[in-house]
């Protein structure tokens, strides 16, 4: 074996790379064992076996086995008949999504043999396979083996001529592929990404104008797809059976040729119709027959060496633009040129062809060509499959409040994406592609991992929304470059060219995405108006008493009992502190013993808490209470018949006392608290309206719950509990519900309730309220007041009051910008609208983010702004919006990838400031790094594999 010359040549090649291997790893060019693992098995299922790059590692292991395995045993298969025919029918079933439509075919016989819904589904398959398209994929297997099987087996085979039957199919194919290119790029804004779509609607702004306009382009896409899916594969199979190399088996080179080609018709339409016409083209335009592309190669490795070919040939186009866009870069942007730029810029025009021998080298490889520090100081990085990251996709991502929008998105985005693709409108769908959308502050990454017959894998990031002056930067340079291809108005030019061409964003399409749109609004004027505040403290009360009946005529205990009213003779006892106390009773604030610094909701001074004998004298009565075990007394708020009996033997006075924490101390000698007589509704329908017992409160002195009671608005009372419609059910449900609004019990416990929620937010105070005071309590900070602790312990109470606060400010805003209100009615209306299609809350509340995954119409949240020292609103509404889409240079994208990798394992320049993340707007080098998986990116979202359906 010494004397053999090709393993002496061998010998001395490796004797050269080893001498260069420690170089070549100081430089980060050697990969690591598991991503030459993983590229090596990738470009031989792509190359060798005509299969695709798969979204999981495990995914691609298992596919690597069985294309393997298919290509081996094709080999041994006698019969040409049935090496066709196993072949043909393996590479369909290769090319289908398999594991996903197990999964849920499995999930579908689980569901139906018990009865019930699985809980668990794929998190990409929101589009569920169904069994329609299980017998679309069985007739379509069944035509292609049937026609493989009829056309290798009747047709004469003949060399390739102009007359053959199989030149006759070569042209047809390359009709073909010239109408799905002219049907693919009519369907994006730009073709070739240079001249301007006159077929693609111009100066979009709305949703409905946009469809309207695109109709006809829909049209074309279905006939794109048929064209595509059904009417290009059994092209190439005759194509490929009417081949006479299949007469000659066991051949190597037949077996892995023919494996691939069969597989590609499936797994890569597109691509491997582009190949069969090359390979058609080539014989017909050289007229020479003992070429050595005609003598020495089969058909299958013809196209298996095209394929190969084709795809260097894009990724040397793709990386040569990215060295020239980063040397145009380096020379003219301001701040990118800089002396050592220069310097270098000049030393690589003067070492082209050098820097040419790197970029095709790394082209060779298939890896990424590395710029240095993202300077034309160009490397060649080590090869990694198209993940570019380890890990799974999709499980990593810097979750922030802010995700929880893209949450919302992605499911309605993955819908438009699906009829984006299957249309042609981003173009030639390859796995490794990158996809930039932008709408207001939002950005998503969309990367192409796997793609294969009617349907694409795809991984879907968000960007953070808080923009940095890097961010800013590039994304405003976002902006311009859709704004330039898709706000054209309608008297320019019908071929106009792309004026950011050397951008490596090149715009695409528009999709209609339902999403919420994101509103900031000034509120100086509204809030600080004195005249809105001060018609705010009545319209609180209003909402305070709609939130109350609302709430109490809705609960589940009050739906069950509507029908068993009628069965009860007597209504319920209740006790209730009258607002009319008995003569022979004086209140405690009748002697004037109840300082109004007491009620003072902002005062500061604690001589009030200083009262030592007070306490001292709370805590006797509280001892007191303890010591009566088994007593039954009559609590007040209990709905419960309490006992009246004389032989209790403390005294009623002294017990309320007791239980009423809000009072202050009483001189000896003076009247107690009034007795709290027993109460009974006079409708007994009322107690169905009425409110918990738990709510029921003393703590308010009477005279100042006399005084507030002159607030409570009783028409707009009794006007709500007429519109109720939880009695419909019955016969007469408007005279039950007059009934109820006449009762005055009923009334008198909600007007005891309602003032003392409106005390608890505002305080007693004529005054209007400041806007400080207004973002406190909308914020959920309170004043201290008497009935704050009483407040602060029901916390179903307590949310239903701030409810409605911040219901009433939003009432404030409305009426301010869109003119007052009539009557009872567009204020009811107003309200219900709330309730239905709003949340008006606080950003950070957990219900925001609720509220947005349920798809509420509508959400606000008040803010204040330090800076400027003003107060903002923030609206959100869900409505169809169009979401600008382009597709960035794949190789430029690897290349910053490989860059980051690169400074932060080998330079260990972990500088959260460093150069070679600031902003580029031509390689939009902030925005890719976000969009690195994390640690060394930071996105805030990112979805697992996303599996979409192509028709």
């Amino acid at each position: 074996m010494v004397n053999i010359p090709a393993l002496e040549q061998i010998n001395q090649i490796l004797h050269i790379l080893f001498i260069f291997l420690p170089f070549l790893w100081a430089l980060g060019t050697l990969p690591p064992p598991d991503a030459l693992f993983l590229w090596a098995m990738e470009q031989v299922l792509e190359f060798g076996l005509g299969g695709s790059s798969m979204s999981t590692h495990l995914r691609l292991l298992v596919m690597f086995v069985i294309s393997t395995g298919t290509a081996v045993t094709s080999y041994f298969i006698p019969s040409t008949v049935g090496v066709v025919l196993f072949m043909s029918g393996l590479g369909f079933l290769q090319s289908l999504n398999l594991s996903d439509m197990g999964f849920v075919l499995k999930h579908s016989v689980t569901r139906h043999r018990v009865g019930t819904k699985s809980r668990t589904l794929p998190s990409g398959s929101e589009k569920q396979f169904t069994w329609k398209e299980c017998l679309f994929y069985i007739i379509v297997l069944v035509f292609a083996l049937l026609e493989t099987s009829f056309l290798h087996h009747f047709a004469g085979f003949s060399q390739v001529s102009k007359n053959s039957s199989q030149a006759v199919v070569g042209y047809i194919l390359m009709i073909l592929l010239i109408i799905l290119w002219i049907l693919r790029e009519i369907q994006s804004i730009y073709i070739f990404g240079i001249f301007q779509n006159p077929f693609y609607p111009k100066d979009i702004q709305t949703v409905t104008v946009f469809l309207e306009k695109q109709t006809r382009l829909m049209k074309i896409g279905v006939v794109r797809r048929i064209l595509l899916t059904l009417v290009s594969p059994f092209a190439m199979i005759a194509f490929l059976s009417l081949d006479s190399c299949l007469e000659g088996l066991h051949s190597v080179s037949v077996s892995i040729g023919f494996t691939r080609a069969f597989r590609m018709i499936w797994q890569n339409t597109e691509s491997a119709l582009l190949e069969a016409v090359i390979v058609s083209a080539v014989p017909l335009l050289i007229s020479g027959t003992d070429l050595w592309w005609n003598r020495s190669l089969d058909t299958g490795i013809r196209l298996l060496l095209v394929g190969f070919m084709r795809d260097r040939l894009i990724q040397f186009i793709s990386k040569l633009q990215f060295a020239v866009t980063i040397l145009l870069a380096s020379w003219t942007e301001k701040k990118q040129h800089r002396k050592t730029t220069t310097t270098l810029c000049i030393l690589n025009i003067a070492f082209f062809p050098f820097l040419l021998v790197i970029i095709v080298f790394s082209t060779l490889l298939s890896s990424p060509l590395l710029p240095l520090f993202t300077l034309p100081v160009f490397l060649v990085g080590f090869p990694r499959p198209i993940q570019s990251w380890p890990g799974a996709v999709g499980t990593t991502a810097c979750v922030c409040a802010d995700t929880v929008y893209y949450y919302q998105m992605v499911p309605r985005l993955t819908a438009a994406l699906q009829t984006a693709m299957a249309a042609g409108s981003l173009g030639l769908l390859l796995p490794g592609s990158h996809y930039l959308g932008r709408f207001q502050d939002r950005l998503i990454w969309v990367m192409i991992l796997e793609h294969g017959y009617t349907y694409c894998c795809i991984n879907i990031k968000g960007l953070e929304l808080q923009e940095t002056s890097c961010h800013t930067a590039e994304a405003r340079r976002v902006d311009e470059v859709f704004e330039g291809a898709f706000e054209q108005e309608e008297y320019t030019k019908v071929c106009s060219l792309n004026e950011h061409f050397g951008n490596v964003l090149t715009p695409c399409t528009v999709l209609p995405v339902k999403l919420y749109s994101d509103a900031r609004n000034v509120l100086s004027g509204i809030i600080d108006s004195h005249e809105n505040l001060k018609e705010f403290k009545s319209d609180l009360v209003k909402v305070l008493v709609w939130i109350f009946i609302q709430y109490c005529s809705k609960r589940p205990s009050m739906q069950q009992d509507v029908h068993k009213t009628e069965n009860k003779g007597k209504a319920p006892l209740i006790t209730l502190p009258a607002l009319n106390t008995s003569p022979h009773s004086k209140s405690p604030e009748d002697t004037g013993s109840l300082n109004s610094e007491t009620l003072d909701d902002w005062s500061d001074d604690d001589n009030i808490f200083d009262d030592e004998p007070t306490i001292k004298k709370g805590k006797e009565e509280k001892d007191q209470l303890k010591d009566l075990p088994g007593t039954n007394l009559p609590i007040p708020g209990s709905v419960e018949s309490q006992s009246t009996d004389d032989h209790l033997s403390i005294p009623e006075n002294n017990l309320y006392k007791a239980v009423l924490l809000g009072y202050p101390a009483i001189d000896k000698g003076k009247q107690d608290m009034a007795y709290i007589p027993l109460m009974k509704f006079s409708c007994s329908h009322s107690h169905l309206l009425s409110l918990p017992e738990e709510w029921r409160s003393n703590c308010m002195p009477n005279s100042k719950m006399k005084e507030m009671s002159l607030l409570f608005p009783e028409d707009w009372y009794q006007f709500v509990l007429r519109q109720l419609e939880c009695f419909h059910s019955e016969e007469k449900a408007s005279n039950v519900l007059e009934e109820i609004a006449k009762d005055k019990v009923l009334k008198d416990l909600y007007v005891r309730t309602v003032m003392t929620c409106y005390f608890s937010l505002f305080g007693i105070d004529n005054t209007a309220p400041s806007p400080g005071h207004i973002l406190r309590v909308y914020s959920g900070v309170l004043p201290w007041s008497v009935a704050l602790d009483w407040l602060t312990e029901k916390p179903e109470l307590f949310q239903l009051a701030l409810k409605a606060f911040r219901y009433t400010l939003k009432l404030m805003i409305d009426k301010a910008s869109l003119g007052p209100i009539e009557d009872f009615k567009e204020l009811f209306n107003c309200l219900e609208e709330y309730e239905s299609d709003w949340y008006i809350g606080l950003v950070s509340d957990e219900k925001w983010k609720e509220a947005i995954l349920q798809e509420k119409p509508h959400l606000f949240s008040l803010g204040y702004d330090p800076n400027m020292g003003i107060y903002t609103g923030r609206v959100l509404t869900l409505q169809e919006l169009l979401i600008q889409v382009g597709k960035l240079n794949a190789e430029a994208v690897r290349g910053q990838w490989a860059n980051l990798s690169w400074e932060l394992l080998y330079a260990t320049n972990d500088d959260d400031e460093r150069y070679s993340i600031q902003a580029h707007p031509l390689l939009l080098r902030n925005l890719t790094i976000q969009a690195a998986d994390p640690p060394l990116g930071y996105p805030i979202y990112s979805s697992k594999p996303v599996h979409i359906h192509l028709y």
